[in-house]
């Protein structure tokens, strides 16, 4: 049976050593029924980002891994993947760029995808480090009216999971801004030191819902 839950996610300050509460998205099994919902802060009419998260993952081997979907009724606008070889990529409405980076694994990563339109200039920066510059989709705008997805991927508005593409493992402190952070931003970000947090998906206030088997955990950090 499929089981549904609804969490505004608050961060709390403690008097322990300025440790902060999160929660973290466990999704402990591969199916094609565990996914969660997240309600941006504003539409998703962009033509820049940047996406970051910290994501841990057991699954190895030949197998593709949804990290992050955005669909609107037509057409996947924003994809994250880990491919079938390892590599870290994303998709804009068709057919992506992909990046040979460290691979994701069972410690956790902190992990940053970039894109302008403008100038198309895309990067992957993974635990503060960056890939090079690759020039993807210049002058594309991704297009609002659209639902963010986290474990599974849409081949419909929200629905047509594959479970071989599912996200089995842990993620959390996924943000979104509507602009480019800079290489030392992201450094900061990972280090926890104060950043504004996104404008588009603030982990510390996100609006989620959650499907199936994901658990939702408490961490100190």
């Amino acid at each position: 049976m499929q089981l549904s839950a609804s969490l505004l996610i608050l961060a709390m300050s403690t008097a322990l050593a300025g440790s902060i509460k999160v929660t973290s998205l466990v999704f402990p099994t591969e199916t094609s029924t565990s996914y969660v919902e997240v309600t941006p802060l504003k539409d998703l009419a962009l033509s820049a980002f940047t996406l970051c998260m910290r994501v841990a993952t057991e699954l190895q081997g030949k197998r593709e891994v949804i990290l992050f979907a955005y669909r609107t009724q037509t057409i996947d606008e924003l994809n994250v993947w880990r491919e079938l070889d390892g590599r870290l990529s994303f998709y804009l409405a068709g057919e992506g760029v992909i990046f040979r980076t460290p691979e994701l694994g069972p410690m956790e990563t902190h992990l940053c995808v970039t894109w302008d339109s403008q100038s198309g200039a895309s990067a992957i920066f993974v635990d503060g480090r960056k890939s090079l510059t690759k020039i993807y989709k210049k002058n594309h705008r991704i297009r609002s009216g659209g639902k963010i997805i986290l474990g599974q991927d849409p081949d419909h508005f929200v629905g047509k999971f594959e479970p071989k593409q599912s996200f089995v493992g842990e993620m959390y402190d996924i943000n979104m801004w509507d602009s480019v952070l800079s290489q030392s931003e992201i450094q900061d970000l990972l280090s926890r030191k104060q950043v504004q947090l996104g404008n588009v998906i603030d982990w510390n206030s996100a609006n989620i819902r959650s499907h199936g088997q994901v658990q939702l955990v408490s961490l100190e950090v």
